[in-house]
């Protein structure tokens, strides 16, 4: 039996020593009585001098009622997910997100143990990320109606519908897929709307860790557990304007229920704060699903969605308005000449017919950059063909499966519809081959003459 209690705790002194979280266990006077080598690694403390002794004595800017480990031994309940900044010896500072449970034995506490990982440097990580945000948000172009690019019928009605909304302050959720440009239809409602005296202050929700995205959104107080700094939220910040949650529905679920209870009651309550901060702030939301997809799959609480959606805008990919597809060209064009000092003169016809065939699956933004790709290829003064693309986007052969899979019970005209198969076939692979028709002809397995005479009869130029 002593053998096998010796064996147990030699396998359980093995465990916590190789885990990357710190592990500290004190007895029920709150002195440490197992202090691991990851956790000496986040504080900067070599383990042993940790040992019989209190937080406040290793410590000196932590008061010992303000230590977690302490709390727990007095009150018993279990600390899930804490978010706490301290400076350690050395004067390191310290983030760390701890989980801290007490120990039982016949209703008395006889221990208690915290878990740590190491936030410090994803903290300063995430806290540059929004530095540079905000700078970016300072200094880039702020978008309006009037940078918004169409002349297809369904972006048309979603204009119309971003106009009206601009003349309210009532939550908009905007669904699109990636690249579609929905900070820009966001910035517009705000820059065009009531709101546009006021501050705009867009978040990247996923880009953000969770248990530091509550603090960013709602601001941090130097509380009794925290030890964070005093700052303002982003909602705070935001008073009187607009906040965009870009990409809301990465949140995690506890946090939409916060940021419910935000919009209906009008005020946060900042992390470590007991205090409340009335606020008023218009909310532009984004999500890159469908809603209800995402509703099914737990990722979008349905009470929230209904509450963010009082304008919803759904913004189409760029497949179902190709027509604004050449409005969208000649615009970038444009734009990267001027960036690029170059004087690019247009898109050849048979380039434009291989966009609109496309279905771009990065939508308004796989665009953008296909064309900037193309112009830093080609020489000043010139018309934009294949040799100057990256040849994969003309693809024929997958748009033809996806055509294939769409079909119902209408009539097909079955010797055109191969005339087309066999003519984006042969577009592609010209393309692809820099319309070297040796090379061209051996990869199709045909015969120059064949090749040339399909190519005549296609008119591919």
């Amino acid at each position: 039996m002593g053998d096998s209690l010796k064996n147990i705790k030699l396998i359980l002194e093995c465990l916590l020593e190789n885990l990357d979280e710190g592990i500290q266990i004190v007895n029920s006077k709150g002195k440490t009585i197992y202090y691991n080598k990851s956790m000496g690694r986040i504080e900067g403390i070599q383990p042993e001098t940790v040992l019989h002794k209190r937080v406040n004595e290793y410590l000196k800017d932590v008061k010992e009622d303000s230590s977690t480990l302490v709390q727990v031994l007095k009150n018993g309940e279990k600390i899930t997910n804490l978010v706490q900044s301290y400076i350690s010896e050395h004067k390191k500072k310290v983030i760390t997100i701890n989980t801290t449970v007490p120990v039982k034995y016949d209703d008395f506490i006889i221990a208690a143990i915290e878990i740590s990982r190491d936030f410090t440097q994803l903290k300063k990580l995430t806290e540059y990320i929004c530095r540079l945000q905000d700078m970016d948000r300072k200094t880039k172009k702020h978008y309006s109606f009037n940078d918004i690019y169409y002349k297809s019928s369904v972006m048309k009605n979603v204009v119309e519908k971003a106009e009206r909304a601009s003349r309210s302050s009532s939550s908009v959720l905007i669904y699109a897929e990636t690249g579609c440009g929905k900070e820009v239809v966001a910035q517009s409602i705000h820059y065009d709307g009531l709101r546009r005296n006021g501050p705009f202050i867009p978040v990247n929700c996923a880009a953000i860790p969770d248990l530091l995205l509550e603090g960013i959104l709602f601001g941090t107080e130097r509380g009794s557990f925290t030890g964070a700094e005093t700052k303002k939220g982003l909602f705070e910040q935001a008073n009187h304007g607009t906040i965009l949650l870009d990409e809301v529905n990465s949140m995690k679920p506890y946090l939409q229920s916060k940021l419910l209870r935000v919009i209906q009651e009008g005020y946060v309550r900042p992390v470590g704060s007991s205090k409340t901060v009335n606020i008023d702030v218009r909310i532009i939301a984004t999500i890159n699903e469908n809603p209800e997809k995402l509703i099914s799959e737990g990722k979008l609480r349905s009470d929230f969605y209904y509450r963010l959606s009082v304008i919803e805008i759904n913004i189409p990919p760029l497949r179902e308005r190709k027509e604004d597809i050449e409005l969208f060209e000649k615009h970038f064009i444009e734009h990267y000449n001027n960036i690029l000092g170059k004087n690019i003169q247009g898109i050849d016809d048979n380039v434009m017919q291989s966009f609109l065939e496309y279905d771009w699956p990065g939508n308004v933004r796989q665009l953008k950059n296909v064309i900037e790709s193309a112009i830093n290829m080609a020489d000043n003064n010139t018309i934009l063909n294949y040799s100057h693309f990256d040849t994969k986007i003309f693809c024929g052969p997958s748009n033809i499966c996806n055509d294939l899979n769409s079909f119902g019970n209408e009539k097909i005209d079955l010797p055109l519809y191969v005339d087309n198969i066999e003519r984006k076939i042969i577009k592609s692979i010209l393309a692809k081959n820099n319309f070297n028709i040796s090379k061209t002809s051996k990869q199709l397995n045909l015969s120059r003459q064949d090749l040339q005479y399909k190519i005549k009869k296609y008119k591919i130029g």
